[in-house]
């Protein structure tokens, strides 16, 4: 693109909006770039995101692995992330004195625990490029004029040469009419990365407790996660729970959230391996209660539950379970069964599966194939990815591609 004086308008305030202004001023420093925001806020998904600590991206570096992480959008996501991936944000953040740590899951945090060190770096970026920002300012329209782009924002017309969308997941298909009237096909929006609700299950009155490894399948379908599971006060979450949620998330729409999991706690397939666990617990600990010697090394409260759901005293002695209670046990440690109704979202946190369909962009500049010169970046696009930083990920690297203007 030539480098005389153009305007560039960015659709969006948030992760990906941000991202596409500053490094469209950084590839075209002539440019005026103005960012328009409908809301008062900015960045407000950075704020409260991986609970108010900002997940920033994920440490895996292989290409192949990192879009296994993603249940739509990893066919445009396998190339875009030769161009910026995880190790490309991470020099990027240290570039600009951002430190960040690397946890023991992958996920990446600023070094501070606080997403404002992540706001703080975007709006010193944004000031140093003198990047214009507009608050309470939503497109009411968008029409093509020649070669330029008119945008109606309040009462007001504005021509700009190039124009980036990036307002981020939709939960309501009725706010993405304005872009499938222009062409574009529109996947329908549904929530992704949702905790399950088990309203009739006792388990909930051991809320609080982590189970580190567990193996979670929906029946009647192929689905399955294994990860860590968190009992809640309204049924089960963690990242075992949320992976399932995002690959499963048309397949639990369907069914109206009203289906059946089967947990397996100690995430082991092979049921004859848990039985000889189980028959060296009973040589070890022969005269000691069931009670006081957990499998697996599984929460103590968690343990006492499911011997209560076999109907095994929990002050019956090891070596007093014969082959039945045995086998009871391997029952519920590897098939444990749940029904499901309904679902919790985290209201700003929600993630949306849909979008703007893949098929009407470009996938090596995000240039929708409809509207010349308009381009898409971040989570409104038909890309999800599970928990981890994977979705911020997708927001840098779709805003990097669309901010080459190409």
């Amino acid at each position: 693109m030539k480098s005389e004086k153009c305007k560039i308008a960015i659709i969006g305030g948030g992760a990906a909006g941000f991202f596409a202004a500053i490094h469209v001023k950084e590839n075209f420093p002539e440019f005026e770039v103005i960012i328009f925001e409908k809301t008062t806020k900015i960045l407000a998904k950075v704020k409260i995101s991986g609970g108010g600590r900002c997940n920033v991206t994920n440490a895996c570096t292989n290409i192949k692995e990192l879009i296994k992480a993603y249940p739509r959008g990893q066919k445009l996501l396998k190339s875009a992330f030769y161009e910026f991936n995880t190790k490309d944000t991470i020099q990027w953040f240290k570039d600009r004195n951002v430190e960040l740590i690397i946890q023991d899951d992958t996920c990446v945090f600023p070094k501070s625990q606080q997403s404002q060190t992540i706001i703080d770096c975007f709006l010193a970026e944004v000031n140093r490029l003198n990047i214009k920002i507009e608050l309470s300012a939503a497109v009411t329209n968008l029409k093509q004029q020649k070669d330029k782009i008119q945008l109606q924002i309040k009462d007001k017309m504005m021509l700009f040469d190039k124009v980036i969308i990036a307002t981020g997941g939709s939960p309501k298909r009725k706010s993405l009419e304005w872009l499938e009237k222009l062409g574009h096909k529109i996947e329908e929006p549904i929530p992704s990365l949702f905790t399950f609700n088990m309203p009739k299950e006792e388990i909930t009155k051991l809320m609080g407790i982590v189970v580190k490894k567990v193996l979670v399948s929906i029946q009647s379908t192929k689905l399955k996660s294994n990860g860590p599971l968190l009992i809640t006060h309204w049924g089960v979450s963690g990242p075992a729970i949320l992976k399932l949620s995002a690959f499963g998330a048309r397949t639990l729409n369907q069914i109206n959230y009203d289906f059946k999991i089967q947990v397996n706690w100690v995430d082991e397939l092979n049921n004859e391996t848990v039985k000889n666990e189980l028959l060296n617990l009973v040589n070890k600990n022969a005269n000691k209660q069931l009670q006081k010697i957990k499998p697996y090394n599984l929460p103590n409260r968690l343990w006492i539950y499911l011997l209560e759901k076999t109907n095994l005293p929990i002050d019956k002695k090891w070596n007093e379970l014969g082959n039945k209670g045995i086998n009871k046990l391997v029952n519920i440690l590897t098939n444990d069964v749940y029904s499901v109704n309904g679902k919790t979202t985290f209201k700003e946190e929600f993630v949306t599966c849909g979008g703007i369909s893949l098929q009407s962009i470009n996938p090596k500049t995000m240039e929708s194939k409809s509207v010349k010169n308009l381009y898409f970046a971040g989570e409104l696009l038909d890309i999800d990815g599970i928990t981890g930083g994977f979705n911020f990920q997708a927001a840098w690297t779709t805003a990097f591609i669309a901010a080459k203007l190409s």
